[in-house]
């Protein structure tokens, strides 16, 4: 062991942190190395593997019993002219709308009124117990969240469907998830109320950070609700804004469980996203070619996406930075 020696000449022995070294062999630059090996093997072994392997049946004819056959660009050819296909892609829109587009505007609202409004008059334990509450849906796991909107919108004794009954309103009671008139409005609904409580609470960090004594001055000053929002709240938790909207938009493209667990893509094809539609074809039709084919292209989406995103984030950082 080494040792080194105090102000009154004693031996105090000195270990391998004080030294700045490491009993793992190797060049101390390059010793945090052996550390990421073994995640890199699992991202090796779950992630880029299975990914390449995907990529290659997408080119093959392959029905998940015998070896895959080279077809070429013959699967591809067919997704581009596949109904089907595009029509889950639409539908995906409106998955990004009601997983994206409406959550952030609520979420920048209702994130703004508990921060700035409720938290003042009612107290922080108030605003806690509220976003608490709205970030709920996001705990429940998926299938439970199924069971309770199937158990609302049941045609026969749906909750909904007796409320309009007690009311007075028996004529509107309609199988609100399995006519093809409703079943994408009230899909997206039931993504609203799943997916709302995820900005808020990014929403509400961020404005932590925001100095209370600029809401302060800004009322002084006069400034309502609505301008200190412009003013205050959108500048200051910009970045986040960014973050929850692509995480959200990924989210909404691949999204499954929900199409999986209450309309299974129908009635039709008016649920139908890209995910179940690869997934129709891995497990149901037995095409894994056509479906590997189907889920490499939604994974080329999210990467454009993803790479538009980020330099678009960027863009703006640098130009607030000027």
């Amino acid at each position: 062991m080494t040792t080194t020696k105090n102000k009154n000449h004693s031996v105090v022995p000195m270990d391998a942190h004080e030294k700045g070294m490491s009993r793992i062999p190797g060049s101390p630059s390059n010793r945090f190395w052996l550390y990421l090996i073994p995640g890199f093997l699992m991202l090796l072994w779950i992630i880029i593997i299975p990914a390449v392997w995907n990529v290659y049946l997408s080119f093959t004819n392959y029905r998940g019993i015998k070896p895959p056959v080279w077809c070429g660009l013959s699967n591809w050819t067919k997704l581009m002219h596949d109904t089907t296909f595009w029509i889950s892609f639409r539908n995906s829109i409106w998955m990004i709308i009601a997983m994206v587009v409406i959550p952030i505007l609520l979420g920048l609202i209702l994130s703004s009124l508990v921060f700035d409004v409720v938290q003042k008059k009612f107290g922080a334990k108030t605003a806690s117990t509220m976003r608490a509450i709205y970030y709920f849906p996001q705990l429940l796991p998926i299938s439970v969240a199924a069971l309770v909107m199937g158990w609302i919108f049941r045609p026969e004794n749906g909750a909904l469907n007796a409320l309009l009954k007690a009311v007075g309103l028996g004529p509107l009671q309609h199988d609100w998830l399995g006519k093809p008139d409703t079943s994408l409005i009230f899909l997206m609904l039931i993504m609203i109320w799943i997916q709302v409580g995820y900005p808020l609470v990014i929403f509400m960090s961020g404005l932590q950070r925001v100095d209370p004594e600029l809401y302060e001055a800004a009322s002084l000053d006069g400034a309502n609700w609505w301008q200190r929002f412009r003013a205050i709240t959108l500048p200051s938790i910009k970045p986040e804004i960014f973050v929850v909207a692509l995480t959200c938009t990924i989210a909404a493209l691949k999204v499954f469980g929900p199409v999986y667990m209450l309309t299974k893509g129908g009635p039709g094809t008016s649920t139908i996203v890209p995910s179940y539609y690869s997934y129709t074809q891995f497990f149901q039709s037995q095409q894994v070619g056509y479906g590997a084919a189907i889920s490499t292209a939604l994974t080329v989406v999210v990467v454009v996406v993803s790479i538009i995103f980020t330099n678009v984030q960027e863009k703006v950082a640098k130009e607030d930075e000027e």
